[in-house]
């Protein structure tokens, strides 16, 4: 037991080791010869951003108005099912109240 836990301490050590030896040979970046480079991108950046931002707000209201649109067709639709629903049921109720008529009518003896 001994002997594996060394071995454990030993590996963590060495890799600690390791990752100081590949931390110090980080190169620095270059800075730019001019400023002025610097900072037109850095324009053209802010106005692909804000053109960016603006195409996904039209795309956010499409989508938003076409929700809406889809909800009341949804909701005509359903309310359309609905008026032909209630027009079977009369028409049905309508219907068994004649066959009753003509059931009874049917039963009764003629005089």
């Amino acid at each position: 037991m001994k002997k594996i836990l060394s071995a454990v301490v030993a590996a963590l050590a060495a890799m600690s080791f390791t990752a100081i030896a590949f931390a110090a040979d980080v190169d620095k970046p270059v800075a730019p010869a001019n400023s002025a480079d610097v900072s037109a991108p850095s324009g053209d950046a802010e106005k692909d951003a804000k053109a960016a931002k603006a195409k996904v707000k039209t795309e956010k209201a499409k989508a938003a108005a076409e929700a809406k649109t889809e909800k009341a067709k949804a909701k005509a639709e359903a309310k359309e099912a609905k008026v032909k629903a209630k027009a079977d049921a009369k028409a049905a109720k309508a219907k068994a109240k004649a066959d009753a008529e003509a059931a009874k009518g049917a039963a009764v003896p003629a005089k």
